[in-house]
């Protein structure tokens, strides 16, 4: 049986679909004194997802990375799935989470969703949470994406993602178990090569520092404790373009490869994979199917997936349905027959169209096509806002990353502190302008690269600037300071190898 969750605050009520970068960022910079705070999120944290690769194999621990949402002093927070949102009524279906799944949303179920319309969103099943309905003054959508599987086969149930702190911890236990296999002396010369193959598919920032993290580990550590098992040890990151890391330029991109050789880390550039199975012959093994190698399979003790993003489920419903608001009559009259409208959806990447001020944008239902390249006119649907990985700028070509989320919160909040984006002509509002700090990735051994408009650096002094970059960026005091503790703890006395 669903309750309802009234209204009962003088103050505008704002609710935030999310506590990833944009979510988190948004309801901490938003004043409290001028608005009702509420969250909805399948999880009550904030992970500093810059720092996953590095928990996941033990450089830092777990904690060092989360920040709980309600030490926000939210007004509300709901643990669950966002599952419909009532534009004409203004309220939000919620379904409570009540899985204790750790790991990131790309699974069976959360892909069964997107493709099934008549499934839950964000992987709940019918029947398997508390309905209950949220209203709201403001909406902000910032529910972020999922990784992007392309339909190969194989990938949802055996690879692993690293977008959660679970799926760290998940991929941290499974490098561990895959050595100790690969030490019983029950295991071949064959089985150990393969349980030590770590194969990581994606050759953009998560894909690179994660096999620069677990090459620490194996050099580092695991040298002392398994000497003998290092000898099959291989580190191989496949991708199918050109070159690794497209977004540095060219002097950058082929340092970090000739890093990687020197390191002992092999890139397989412009490889396609097709098919990833279980090894029948090899017990925690997987066999991946590649393109380039035709009907030889290469054996793997872990694939960590990192390739891209595709649309969170309810985007992808909120973007196909037609709905009816009284504010909207204007531009309803342009259009024929209901004179629904629709929200606007972003040719490339599916995702929502804003304007500069982050308003979702919507278009008449009876338009040809729901396609912001096919329709020139639309309008912003009152009171509803969208920032994150999910929030498309036409003709602004903002990539999908961590720095625009949080810009785009930051924003995005002090405007409605101040009253701005309450004004119809947004006279007091300035545009979102994105500002570029630039693009960093670790290497490995104390090396780095870094790109800006006002410099590029590599090696050492790119490493120090990554650690200062990210220990600056984390939001706690408390994480401040455990993350440095835990970094020198590692250095002084080694990662912590063990499993539990």
């Amino acid at each position: 049986m669903g309750c309802s969750i009234s209204k009962g605050s003088k103050k505008e009520r704002v609710v935030i679909l999310g506590s990833g970068w944009a979510g988190y960022g948004f309801a901490r910079t938003l004043d409290p004194k001028k608005y009702e705070r509420i969250m909805i999120s399948p999880r009550s944290y904030f992970v500093f997802t810059p720092l996953l690769a590095g928990t996941a194999v033990g450089t830092l621990e777990f904690r060092a990375t989360l920040e709980s949402v309600r030490r926000l002093g939210l007004d509300h927070f709901h643990q669950g799935w966002a599952d419909e949102v009532d534009f004409a009524r203004k309220t939000i279906r919620v379904e409570a989470n009540t899985s204790d799944e750790l790991g990131s949303s790309t699974t069976a179920k959360a892909l069964k969703a997107a493709q099934d319309p008549s499934s839950k969103v964000d992987g709940a099943q019918p029947g398997k949470g508390v309905m209950f309905d949220v209203p709201y003054d403001k909406l902000v959508i910032a529910v972020g994406a999922y990784s992007q599987t392309f339909g190969i086969e194989g990938v949802k149930e055996h690879a692993s993602f690293l977008r959660d702190v679970g799926d760290a911890r998940k991929i941290r236990m499974k490098v561990l178990q895959n050595f100790e296999r690969a030490a019983l002396p029950t295991t071949s010369a064959a089985d150990r090569k393969k349980l030590l193959h770590f194969a990581i598919v994606g050759g953009g920032p998560t894909g690179i520092e994660f096999a620069a993290e677990l090459h620490d580990l194996v050099k580092d550590d695991l040298t002392r404790t398994y000497p003998d098992l290092i000898k099959h040890v291989g580190i191989t990151v496949y991708d199918v373009a050109p070159k690794v890391l497209p977004m540095f330029d060219k002097t950058l991109a082929t340092y970090a490869m000739e890093t990687f050789k020197r390191e002992g880390i092999a890139v397989k550039t412009e490889h396609h994979l097709q098919r990833i199975r279980p090894d029948e012959d090899c017990q925690g093994c997987l066999k991946l199917k590649i393109q380039e190698y035709g009907d030889e399979e290469v054996g793997a003790g872990i694939v960590v997936w990192s390739t891209g993003l595709m649309q969170n489920p309810l985007v992808s419903k909120l973007v196909s349905k037609e709905f009816e608001t009284p504010e909207l009559g204007s531009l309803r009259d342009k259009g024929k027959g209901k004179g629904n409208v629709m929200i606007q959806k972003d040719a490339r990447t599916g995702g929502i169209v804003t304007d500069s001020h982050l308003r979702v944008q919507v278009i008449p239902a009876e338009s040809k096509t729901n396609d912001s390249k096919d329709v020139p006119e639309s309008s912003s649907l009152p009171d509803v806002f969208t920032i994150g990985d999910c929030a498309v700028i036409p003709g602004s070509g903002l990539p999908a990353t961590a720095q625009v989320a949080s810009q785009q919160a930051t924003y995005l909040a002090k405007q409605l502190s101040k009253g701005a984006l309450n004004d119809d002509n947004n006279k007091a509002a300035k545009p979102f302008k994105f500002r570029n700090w630039g693009t960093m990735t670790y290497l490995g051994s104390w090396t780095a690269i870094h790109q800006s408009s006002a410099d590029e650096l590599k090696g050492w002094a790119a490493w120090v600037l990554w650690r200062t970059a990210y220990l600056t960026k984390s939001m706690s005091i408390r994480n401040k300071i455990m993350v440095p503790v835990y970094w020198a703890t590692s250095w002084l006395f080694g990662r912590d190898i063990s499993r539990f």
